[in-house]
């Protein structure tokens, strides 16, 4: 299944705030420990929220990671992949507790091929580091992607 999710040639993302690269090693799963992966990001580069349909209901809180940043390491039999709209995102859920873990997509204006990883999955995520990660809002709600939306607050 991963592999009908890779995009084109991987490009790295843009830091959001330009800081120096200080990558550490995540480690992370679904609620029911099934999918299991690793994603190496600096989480005070930036994490980000849109306001599209699919990310203002789950309430989702991602780190973006290039493809080559990204490992999955159990579960790949548990995932299922939902796609709507513009279908430049996987959605990837846990078929069994249903958790959101991450996405892959490719969206050129957020620098090509990446791996959304949702911060509350991050299971070694220091809670003062979740604090200390800046973020930027995106709006994906009107494909508006390099544009932060007139109201975040409900993100």
């Amino acid at each position: 299944m991963l592999s009908s999710v890779v995009h084109d040639p991987p490009q790295t993302l843009r830091a959001i705030d330009g800081s120096t690269d200080m990558k550490k090693t995540y480690r992370g799963s679904c609620h029911c420990g099934a999918v299991k992966f690793e994603a190496e990001l600096d989480l005070s580069e930036g994490t980000g929220k849109c306001n599209c349909s699919i990310c203002t209901k789950q309430r989702c809180w991602e780190a973006f990671v290039s493809p080559e940043a990204f490992r999955l390491l159990a579960g790949e039999q548990n995932l299922t992949t939902y796609q709507f709209g513009a279908r430049n995102m996987h959605h990837l859920f846990c078929k069994t507790c249903g958790v959101h873990a991450f996405s892959s997509g490719n969206i050129p204006e957020l620098g090509g091929a990446f791996w959304a990883v949702q911060v509350a999955c991050l299971d070694d995520a220091d809670p003062a580091e979740l604090i200390a990660a800046p973020v930027r809002y995106f709006d994906g709600r009107n494909n508006a992607w390099e544009r932060e939306p007139a109201e975040t607050r409900h993100l």
